[in-house]
């Protein structure tokens, strides 16, 4: 029905590109009108109504030449001239372009096309608007442009866009070059986000995206600001200019984000960065860093709830089953090539944008002879050991490394060797991947002298490998050496992964892969073989073709296999799985080359490697994967969820994994009739269902994926615990029937079943909950751990215990229970402690490819010699043994050496069997901690290992009991058992049972489970056990006795505290440090104990040495007296309720906690409302509480009658939280405030004072918020709680106007006072200001 419209409509300019080769550097500027319905919608430019109306108009123009654009800028075409509002046409901007100098295009008889950039074309534009008819010089920009998104990167954008309304992640799985960097600041910029954060394990990163930022915002960078440690602003800079309404991104590295003390790092900074409320967070390379406890505890700083987070990363492997499919954008590598290859049959008459990706393809050898001499236990290549050196970097299998070099150089012209006469120059510039850097300086040295590589430069990038080129940046090195015209070059860069990831190097047409091992990573793998698919065009040559070579044929199959993602079912693959494969073999083509034979891998060869490459994965992640389970979970019903909750309430949740959603039974459950609803819409074919059943579908599948992901992460519990039981498991017969899911109860004990299961989860329990597991994978991931472990066996000392520790590696930590020490721990503490041969660097964070020796004067050559015997005193793993056997066993090894000259592996390997049975002792608690213990020892091999099971039960009893005489008789009489050579050990020694132990080492129970759910600490009776059996003793402990906190009993803690002979040898106040999954308020200390050495006693420990000096000076002053201060802090329950409370509210002593009497509790206010009020009745006699409600800090009513009198109601306090911070020095107390006269406070909080006079308070305020008395609480302080004990070196004052203190001035000055009244010196006041943060 035709309707009158407005005569009079607004009129809008556009700019536009087409992303193509006919079209580069060329932009259109047009003109179209606005509708009438835009009703009240913002006209700014560039705003959702301009550019709706745009793309209306250009949609005429491109759909019928089907072509995609980009819209760049829009605005209203209006100017004001002498007053009036006056509207200009399009063509007045042309003619300002066309006086300035600016060429013209012609495409289809369209001439509204010019040469020029975004920036000159809105110069134009503004041009007509001041009345100015040509631009100067100046406004005539160049590369002045955004970069123009291809149509996979608008529709990665779109999606995003799209999901950011419905959530608030989104990952991007994206090869490498797919632009992530500039897609994802194009998202920020279509959001009009505030303020934006990029974070990366990558520093190097920034430059490149502060480029892509300047290229993005390049017309809008008075609004966009950029800041980071070294481009742009500061961040202060950047939050100022958000307050005003400008918008921000910064770009911080995760590396220096996790050193901040915000989120559990030693150093004050970052403060800022985490408490702004980030409406983006863009995670690069999210596979990397931030999967770490340190990088996970980044990101929940940074997340708010209404935090949106893009994570992007081209190998997201280890993140995919965080995510639902609607949250995951994909482009891979075969659809970068169907792209490239299917693009003229959809864009006939433009130029293919892909046609510079070259095609990549995958040669692998099979070495013949070589690889049956060199394979390791999957029978794939050892390049380790094919390529291990001797100390003056000469390999010690030269002759076989020659013999590889010459098969890359043999001469078959229908045989692809790439170094040979008929193919060398295609690899003019190649990158090699070795194992190491000695690897890489002996093979340089190699090839230098080899005449068939005479006319390569060889640069070696491996770090240290070459004196001259160490400190130089590898990547300039390269470079120099390809020079400005690569025709004219030779190149091979040796590396061991510098180069790998986030760099370039266009002339590289090959990667070799020579290091690694079947279990290397798909992520590490992928992203460095696509570092040669980098596009390069040269002397008017294109690379379109890019190979890698691998030697090891297994593993290339399996990392393929995983990386073209077909189904995560082992043995059920689908036709849609072998299309997907298919397609991927067409693209990446594997070509497999044996003696005179080349032949390509179908995709059978393919699929049964993926089931390799799976149980793999299940295995290399610690049963975290999905794949363990099978689909019993994606139809849960009401009665099995009731279950799952069941279950949750009884084993909590687990650290690393997502918290689980509450499951909402009525909510969530599939009823009968959704279940066969289901059914039929999956069996119906997709192109018969309508719009509404593919949109139930989708509803019913995304159910069935919420209650799996959430059943998951609450078996967690259980699944993590499974793999080191698997690992020590005593099976005699046939593996495949004793692996069974079924069969596994059977396999554990019953005493070893409560101590490695989570706590309620009996066998009864998992009984019901087995079901959920996949058979097949749970059999098969079994097997495929004690197959790595069986196979070690085969190794040399050295390279097997490299693979027990790395199987170590993937077994979970829980966070609740039995706790695993890692092998770096187990290192960092025996090679402190004791000394001998420790496998991880100086600041033990790398493992070493050869251990170092650390020798301790006086104790280390006094316990590591061959007539030693060192026991553990509480193994689960059997770690700090294998620490203590290789360091006797090499010992072993120099005698046998300077006796018998070069030791042989059957040599080696009867040492080592000697060391195990002459030298090692194990205690473990039980009979699975044996077999685990005997595994990592031993292997599958029967041979002697002393370890054997000790029940503890009754000197823990002793400790129950609390009596002192009965602790003391249990330990002596246990001490006594363990020396027991033939009663314990079954074995008499030099006819004598007693037997002397040289050291006790390990890490033992910290403590159990006490009445009223407080536990019990046991560590202790250990350390005296440990005593009564040997002069040398060193453990890794709770660190809160130190301090004199906590439970352990008062008489052990002042006992050791005096002890000559004890000393600490490490102490870290953050228990993640050692143990990442368990947070143990006071820290962990590592101690040595020896009875032949006096260190003087401790007394008073202090965390750093500063404060020993520190101390001394406040304590050494005429005015200081122990505990002063401290008399001033109320003690706990220092507010109490009356009898009267009770004889009128009789039910109050019910709602109290158990043990709490008649205190006023911290929870008082939520369990009795009816007592605490927030509007007292006039007429009765009221005073105020101070304490917490539903997580607020509140006040109170209470009648005056309830509340017991105490010194402290009547008076002006200063009240402090009971409970603060974790114990690390100088941490902020949370919010102290002075509490008037009538008011008091809950057991949250503590008191200071009972002062006369509100001056008085406030001096005390300013004194217990000041750095100097912050550090003398934190010398006492070791856990969260402020107990009045930890106060008693903090220095009394004189709070009143008479003092020696001016307390009208600030906090800080008050500081420099102390600091002058106390004598401290540079360093000490130093030493404070950096550790302790300032309150004011």
């Amino acid at each position: 029905m035709a309707t009158f419209t407005s005569a009079l409509r607004p009129r809008l300019i556009y700019v536009f590109a087409i992303a193509d080769e006919a079209h580069k550097d060329c932009l259109k500027i047009g003109e179209t009108t606005l509708p009438d319905d835009i009703g009240s919608a913002s006209t700014e430019p560039n705003s959702d109504a301009l550019n709706q109306a745009a793309r209306a108009r250009i949609a005429k123009y491109t759909k019928t030449a089907g072509v995609s654009y980009e819209l760049l800028h829009t605005e209203l075409a209006l100017c004001i001239k002498d007053g009036d509002e006056y509207s200009f046409r399009d063509n007045e901007v042309h003619s300002v372009l066309d006086r300035s100098g600016i060429k013209r295009e012609n495409f289809d008889g369209a001439r509204e096309w010019f040469c020029c950039d975004l920036k000159t074309a809105i110069n134009a534009i503004q041009a007509v608007k001041a009345g100015r008819t040509s631009l100067s010089s100046e406004e005539i920009t160049k590369g002045q442009t955004p970069f123009l998104l291809r149509p996979e990167q608008h529709d990665a954008v779109e999606r995003t866009l799209k999901r950011f309304k419905q959530g608030n992640k989104m990952l991007w799985n994206a090869k490498m070059r797919f632009g992530k960097t500039v897609c994802a600041l194009r998202v920020a910029k279509e959001m009009a986000l505030k303020r934006t954060i990029i974070v990366t394990h990558r520093p190097v990163v920034d430059q490149s995206w502060f480029d892509d930022f300047n290229n993005t915002f390049c017309c809008e960078q008075s609004s966009w600001k950029y800041g980071s440690h070294d481009n742009g602003a500061k961040l202060s800079e950047l939050l100022e200019c958000a307050e005003k309404g400008e918008h921000c991104i910064y770009f911080a590295s995760v590396q220096d984000l996790r050193g901040s003390k915000e989120v559990g790092g030693k150093y004050d900074k970052n403060d800022t960065v985490f408490s702004t409320s980030w409406d983006l967070v863009i995670i690069d390379e999210a596979h990397e860093g931030t999967q770490t406890e340190l990088g996970e505890a980044v990101l929940r700083k940074l997340v708010q709830p209404k935090t949106k987070v893009l994570s992007l990363s081209g190998t997201p492997f280890n993140l995919l089953d965080q995510y639902t499919e609607e949250e995951v954008f994909t482009w891979d590598y075969v659809m970068e090539q169907r792209a490239k290859a299917t693009w003229y049959e959809e864009h006939p008459n433009q130029s293919n944008p892909y046609a510079c990706l070259p095609k990549l393809s995958i040669y692998t050898y099979d070495l013949g002879e070589l690889r049956g001499k060199y394979s390791d236990e999957d029978k794939a290549f050892n390049f380790r050991e094919f390529f291990r050196t001797h100390e003056d970097a000469v390999f010690v299998h030269e002759k076989d490394v020659r013999h590889f070099l010459d098969l890359l150089c043999r001469d078959e012209e229908d045989r692809f060797y790439p170094f040979g006469k008929h193919h060398q120059e295609l690899f003019r510039h190649t990158l090699w991947i070795l194992p190491g850097v000695k690897e890489a300086k002996a093979l340089s040295r190699l090839l230098d002298s080899y005449p068939k590589f005479s006319k390569f430069d060889v640069v070696n990038v491996a770090g240290s490998g070459d004196e001259d080129e160490g400190g130089r940046d590898a990547l300039d090195l390269v470079n120099e050496a390809i020079g400005d015209d690569s025709d004219k070059t030779y190149t091979i860069t040796l590396s061991c992964g510098r180069l790998t990831t986030g760099v370039s190097v266009k002339p590289w047409t090959g990667v070799f892969m020579m290091a690694g091992s079947t279990t290397t990573s798909a992520a590490t793998y992928m992203q460095t073989i696509f570092r040669v698919q980098t596009p390069y065009t040269h002397n008017g040559k294109m690379k379109t073709d890019c190979y890698a070579f691998d030697f090891a044929p297994d593993r290339v199959l399996r990392i393929f296999a995983e990386t073209a993602k077909v189904s995560h079912k082992v043995g059920k693959q689908t036709d849609e799985d072998r299309k997907i494969l298919g397609e991927f073999l067409n693209f990446c083509p594997i070509i497999s080359i044996s003696g005179s034979s080349m032949e390509p891998y179908d995709v059978e060869a393919m699929l049964g490697q993926l089931k390799r490459a799976q149980i793999e994965r299940v295995v290399q992640g610690g049963f975290e994967d999905g794949a363990l389970y099978n689909d019993e979970l994606l139809e849960l019903s009401a009665v099995k969820l009731e279950e799952f909750e069941e279950l949750k309430k009884v084993i909590g949740e687990t650290k690393k994994a997502p918290r689980p959603s509450s499951i909402d039974i009525n909510r969530q459950g599939f009823s009968d009739e959704e279940y066969a609803e289901k059914t039929k819409l999956k069996a119906t074919k997709k192109e018969e269902l309508s719009s509404d059943e593919q949109k139930r579908l989708d509803e019913l599948k995304k159910k069935s994926d919420d209650l799996r992901r959430n059943a998951i992460s609450i078996l967690r519990s259980i699944s993590i615990r499974m793999p080191l039981m698997l690992y020590g498991a005593e099976i005699k017969k046939d593996e495949d029937k004793e692996l069974s899911i079924d069969n596994f109860v059977k396999l554990v004990d019953e005493q070893s079943w409560k101590e490695f299961m989570p706590r309620g989860v009996t066998k009864k329990v998992f009984q019901r909950f087995k079901i959920y597991y996949d058979p097949d994978v749970f059999r098969e991931a079994g097997k495929r751990i004690r197959e790595i472990a069986r196979k070690a066996d085969d190794l040399t000392i050295e390279d097997r215990i490299g693979r027990i520790t790395a199987l170590f590696a993937t077994f979970r930590n829980p966070d609740k229970e039995t706790v695993l020490t890692p092998w770096r721990v187990v290192n960092m503490h025996l090679a402190d402690s004791l000394g001998g041969y420790c496998f991880m660097d100086k600041a033990f964070a790398q493992p070493l490819d050869t251990p170092r020796q650390v020798v301790i004067k006086g104790v280390t050559d006094k316990v590591f010699h061959p007539k030693s015997r060192i026991l553990e005193i509480n193994s689960k793993s059997g770690l700090y043994p294998l620490y203590a056997a290789y360091s006797i066993y090499r010992a072993r090894l120099q005698k046998a050496s300077e006796k018998y000259g070069e030791v042989n592996r059957a040599v080696s390997l009867q040492l080592w069997d000697q060391t195990l049975e002459e030298n090692i002792w194990v205690v473990c608690k039980t009979p699975m901690a044996r077999s685990i213990t005997r595994r990592t020892l031993a292997g599958f091999r029967e041979i002697v290992v002393h370890a054997e099971c000790y029940p503890y039960s009754e000197l823990i009893a002793a400790i129950k009991a609390q009596d002192k005489n009965m602790y003391n008789r249990a330990v002596d009489e246990a001490a006594n058992m363990l020396r027991s050579g033939e009663q314990f050990w079954k074995i008499k020694i030099n006819g004598d049972e007693a037997m002397k132990i040289d050291a006790i080492i390990g890490n033992p129970p910290y403590q159990i489970e006490g009445e009223n759910t407080r536990k019990t600490p046991i560590y202790h009776l250990f350390y005296d056990l440990s005593s009564r059996l040997s002069e040398k003793v060193t453990l890794i402990t709770p660190g809160r006795f130190l301090f004199r906190a906590g439970q352990t009993p008062k008489w052990w803690i002042d006992k050791v505290l005096s002890d000559n002979h004890f000393k600490v040898i490490r102490y870290l106040h953050s228990s993640t440090d050692v143990f990442p999954t368990v947070d143990i308020k006071g820290g962990i200390a590592i101690t040595y104990r020896d009875a032949t050495q006096d260190f003087g006693a401790i007394g008073s420990f202090k965390a750093y040495k500063e404060l020993g000096s520190l101390s001394a000076k406040v304590e050494g002053h005429g005015t200081f007296s122990e505990g002063a201060f401290a008399m001033l802090v109320s003690s706990r329950g220092m507010y109490r309720f009356t009898e009267t409370l009770f004889e009128e509210y009789p039910e109050a002593k019910r709602l109290q906690a158990k043990g709490t009497g008649n205190m006023i509790a911290s929870n008082a206010f939520e369990v009795l409302p009816d007592v605490f009020v927030t509007d007292p009745l006039a007429h009765e006699d009221y005073i105020q509480m101070y304490g917490r409600c539903n997580d607020q800090r509140v006040y109170r009513w209470i009648k005056k009658k309830y509340v017991m009198p105490n010194d402290y109601l009547e008076k002006y306090n200063v009240f402090v939280p009971e409970a603060n911070g974790s114990g690390a020095i100088g941490e902020v107390l949370s919010t102290p405030l002075i509490g008037e006269p009538l008011i008091g406070v809950t057991d949250t909080f503590i008191s200071i004072g009972a002062f006369d006079t509100r001056s008085e308070a406030e001096a005390c305020l300013k004194y217990v918020k000041t750095r100097f008395a912050r550090t003398m609480l934190g010398i006492r302080k070791a856990t969260q709680h402020n107990p009045k004990d930890t106060w008693r070196l903090v220095p009394l004052q004189d709070f009143t106007s008479n003092s020696d203190i001016d307390w009208s001035r600030s906090v800080d000055e008050i500081d420099v006072q102390l600091y002058r009244k106390y004598g401290l010196d540079s360093s000490e006041i130093a030493f404070i200001e950096e550790k302790v943060r300032p309150m004011e």
